[in-house]
Order: structure tokens, then sequence, then C-alpha cells
């Protein structure tokens, strides 16, 4: 699977919404050659319910498409919105923490943003 022009320009821009609402520890990771789920991973996370909430209706409202799915919007713990080729992981920062989903998906390419 190769990732598309869309899917980095996606990519670019919801790290550019999250970075608008302070969202920390922000990477990606291109995961396209190790599964068919998804070409790839935007994970970052912030300290509050109310910053995951902020992060999340940003990237929502701003993105030029609909995610198919959103998952964990009624807790604030871990909201995931999927693109298809862009999955978005929104963690608290505890929560983060304890998944280290970073790591199952070592072997994809990493990016930090600031």
């Amino acid at each position: 699977m190769k990732k598309t022009k869309a899917a980095e320009k996606l990519t670019a821009q919801i790290v550019e919404l999250a970075l608008d609402k302070k969202a920390e520890d922000i990477i990606s990771i291109n995961i396209e050659e190790i599964t068919t789920l998804t070409d790839s991973f935007i994970i970052c996370s912030a300290d509050t319910d109310i910053q995951v909430k902020a992060i999340s209706d940003n990237i929502r409202k701003n993105t030029p498409f609909k995610p198919i799915r959103t998952e964990g919007y009624e807790h604030l713990k871990w909201v995931i919105l999927d693109y298809i080729d862009v999955m978005v992981h929104i963690f608290k920062t505890a929560e983060r923490e304890y998944y280290n989903i970073e790591r199952l998906w070592a072997d994809g390419i990493v990016k930090k943003h600031q």
C-alpha cells in the first residue's frame, strides 16, 4: 500500500490542528509496510479531559473529511478518529503511558512533531 499525497496532506493538517490546541508529544508513525489497517497513526496526549475534547473537536471540525468512525468520545481517556488512511489517537497522558501503543508499532517509521 503506497501512502497517497492526500493522506500525507491530511496527516500534516491533523498535526497542525493538534498543535493549535496544545497537544503534547505528537508523533506520527508510518505503518503502511507493516499492516493494511491504515497507512499511519498520529498519536498525541493531553493532561485533562477538556483538552482531549478540545483537540478532538478541533480536528473533527477543521479537516476536509469526516472520520468514518469515532471511539472514546464519551469518556475522553483515549479518543480514536478513523480517517481510513490516517488513524488519530488522542490520549489522556496517564492512559498513553499505560497502553504505550508506540511500542506496539515500533517497527514503523516514527516522526516527532513540535
